[in-house]
């Protein structure tokens, strides 16, 4: 019934399989736990332990792909029709996670999204990432079914394996915001969207520093591949606003601004107490200056 999916690079899953294991089997259901490893540097004596639970299996990579990569190669060795997809840095909110996606599989949807909550930290250098984290990613499901197409992470989700593949990556394709490529994939092709109050507590939070860095890769990528993708804009608003600003012929000034902006900005968004808008600001004055 359920192929349970984890791409595994630098972390310790044995907690999270271990989770997720007992849960099938309580649900009594049908499942295999696959994991591919990354070509990791750490933990993977570790994470061989769960090669010991039934219907487990934890496979080595011998060169670092990505994790696109990673997901096609465990869709491709899966042998249920669905996929349940989580990132290896989550552990799920309820004991009941299994049962809440299991309990959807025969509904007319083809990709089931649980969502993402982040628990409370008081850690200086993160203080950025956890922001973001709860303001903009942590959405109830009702919130998310609004704009079903833009509340899209890829942390957690369950799809058809036939759906998988009609809106799967390139194997040459990989770069950073891959959730907004992703989720232009389900909207162009109609393919149907629920989400659901089924989260997981994202815990391998990046610095904010590294969080930041990411965030620009990201916004690079959107002009690089999606920025004249047909109604990319009623995906992300950031393009949108990208776009009316080029029809107006404002991008020129915008910049200039920013480039007077940029270094208050990023204080003000790596700062104590992080500003969102600022970030919004400065991720918009970035997207003008890339050719």
């Amino acid at each position: 019934m359920l192929s349970i999916l984890i791409p595994v690079y630098n972390y310790k899953i044995h907690v999270l399989v271990h989770e997720i294991h007992k849960q099938c089997i309580v649900n009594n259901i049908d499942f295999e736990i696959l994991c591919i490893d990354d070509d990791s540097a750490n933990f993977k004596e570790e994470n061989k332990i769960i090669n010991d639970l039934p219907y487990c299996h934890y496979y080595l990579s011998d060169k670092n792909s990505g994790r696109t990569s990673t997901r096609n190669k465990l869709a491709n060795k899966a042998i249920y029709d669905w996929l349940l997809f989580l990132d290896a840095d989550v552990i799920p909110v309820n004991s009941n996670f299994i049962s809440n996606y299991t309990s959807n599989l025969n509904s007319k949807f083809n990709v089931i999204f649980g969502g993402i909550s982040y628990q409370d930290i008081n850690q200086i250098n993160h203080k950025f990432r956890h922001k973001y984290g709860k303001k903009r990613e942590e959405k109830s499901a009702l919130k998310r079914n609004l704009k079903s197409y833009q509340y899209v992470t890829s942390g957690n989700f369950i799809i058809q394996k036939k759906t998988f593949f009609e809106t799967n990556f390139e194997e040459d394709v990989n770069f950073y915001g891959m959730d907004v490529f992703f989720s232009y994939q389900l909207f162009i092709k109609k393919i149907k969207v629920l989400h659901i109050e089924n989260p997981v507590y994202h815990l391998g939070l990046e610095t904010d520093e590294v969080f930041f860095k990411k965030s620009l890769k990201a916004v690079e990528s959107r002009k690089k591949f999606l920025v004249d993708s047909e109604q990319i804009e009623k995906i992300s608003p950031l393009v949108s606003a990208y776009k009316i600003l080029e029809r107006y012929h404002l991008l020129q000034i915008v910049i200039l601004i920013f480039k007077i902006l940029e270094p208050f900005l990023k204080k003000r968004i790596l700062s104590k107490k992080p500003n969102l808008f600022c970030f919004d600001i400065y991720r918009l004055g970035y997207i003008c200056t890339l050719k």
